[in-house]
């Protein structure tokens, strides 16, 4: 297996098709060490950086039958579907590096409930809950911990499968929809029902190579749909990096309580994390509780840490998939990113909206508008796909610069009829 020590200029391969592979891929681009850049499949700004060719990433075969025809040295995955099939089992038992957990180790995205007995074991801080398999008991449940009370379906649910029910009929509908309804496929047939915990939520992401971590920064990630912290939650309406509340000991203190343990447990299960890790976490006033692990980037706190980051991304990713020691990485500023999605989102889109007004944007040096939810028809006309469509990210010195500059390039744009949150970066929160 290739090396970073071997390699001057690597062929990368990027996975997914969103905001966040479309920040990846311009990030990775510009690495020095990175030769050639293709993703899959890619969306339209996407194809601006690199070559896009049509694969999916939840066709384990095709991929690496890909890697072996264009002699891929490095494999960046970005959604976590194709993680939790074993996808990095199968490239890296096959020679070729591959950025991300094996299918044994990113149980702790696939099952909440797995993550919560694994965190037991473990002492680390959540919530109080269960997890049930049968809606009686976890309305039972629920009585007993008392409102608000939150419900998540124990699978993937591309970051839709979690409610905050402040009244019953609320969770009744959530619960059938879940578990009755199957709104979310199989992933509701267990739900985890928890007790809300209250307080100021953070995104942690690190990078592990089996045995080492190192952190990546920090974010606020704005996952409600509307300002306020109102309306449905969404896979996030925008984000800021860093958090406002990080400081060089908090962040010391949530790799302590919530990384290295983790990492040390599963190592010693012999199933080593190598790939980015991402806490999501809740500073309560008794202390921070962990809400979730995921396995990869967050989409868009990716978008904000990718626009801070200085360096080699391509050396760096790749060196914690082939289990090399890994250096600190250098975030500078602020960065702000805001989602302008379909008006229907969360909910599937009812048309197609025209965006030819981004093929001739131009933004500011520290600025970018990334593609998301975009396709072309056959003519070369660029169009909504519906969901998040496309992100404005923005950086600076100070977090009102970014703020407003962030603001600035979603007005540039001119598009009225995407939807977008005007608080992002506000002080008030997520």
């Amino acid at each position: 297996m290739l090396t970073t020590s071997t390699l001057s200029s690597r062929r990368v391969l990027l996975l997914g098709s969103g905001g966040r592979e479309h920040a990846l891929a311009r990030a990775l681009a510009a690495s020095p060490s990175c030769g050639a850049l293709f993703v899959a499949p890619g969306n339209p700004g996407i194809a601006a950086v690199a070559r896009c060719v049509s694969l999916s990433a939840l066709e384990p075969e095709a991929v690496l039958r890909f890697c072996r025809e264009a002699a891929i040295d490095l494999v960046v995955v970005g959604p976590e579907a194709p993680l939790v099939a074993g996808l990095a089992d199968l490239l890296n038992g096959a020679g070729v590096t591959a950025l991300g957990p094996s299918a044994a180790a990113a149980q702790i995205e696939a099952s909440k409930a797995h993550t919560r007995a694994l965190c037991a074991r473990l002492g680390i801080a959540m919530a109080p809950g269960a997890s049930f398999d049968r809606p009686a008991a976890a309305r039972a449940y629920a009585e007993h911990l008392g409102l608000p009370v939150v419900l998540k379906v124990d699978g993937l649910a591309a970051g839709k499968g979690v409610t905050v029910a402040h009244d019953w009929p609320h969770f009744d509908a959530a619960l059938g929809d879940a578990m009755v309804a199957l709104r979310f496929g199989e992933a509701g047939r267990r739900v985890v029902v928890e007790s809300f915990v209250s307080g100021d939520e953070l995104s942690l992401f690190a990078l592990c190579n089996g045995t080492q971590s190192v952190v990546l920064g920090t974010a606020r990630d704005y996952k409600h749909r509307d300002a306020g912290r109102r309306g449905p939650l969404t896979g996030g309406m925008g984000a800021v990096s860093p958090h406002p509340r990080e400081t060089p000991a908090l962040v010391a203190a949530l790799k302590a309580l919530f990384v290295d343990p983790l990492l040390a447990a599963l190592a010693a299960e012999g199933r080593p994390y190598r790939g980015v890790l991402y806490a999501g976490l809740m500073l309560t006033a008794e202390g921070p509780r962990l809400l979730e692990y995921n396995v990869r980037f967050g989409d868009p706190e990716c978008q904000c840490l990718v626009a801070r980051w200085r360096g080699d991304l391509a050396a760096a990713l790749a060196a914690a998939a082939s289990g090399e020691p890994l250096a600190t990485p250098t975030l500078v500023g602020h960065a702000v990113t805001v989602v302008l999605a379909d008006p229907a989102y969360p909910d599937p889109p009812r048309d197609a909206l025209r965006l030819d007004s981004v093929d001739t944007l131009s933004t500011h040096p520290h600025a970018a508008l990334l593609h998301a939810g975009t396709r072309r028809d056959p003519e070369g006309g660029l169009f909504s796909r519906g969901g998040r469509v496309l992100n404005a990210v923005a950086w600076g010195e100070r977090p009102a610069a970014a703020r407003a500059l962030a603001y600035e390039t979603v007005a540039a744009t001119g598009l009225t009829g995407l939807y977008h949150r005007r608080d992002v970066g506000a002080d008030e929160g997520a």
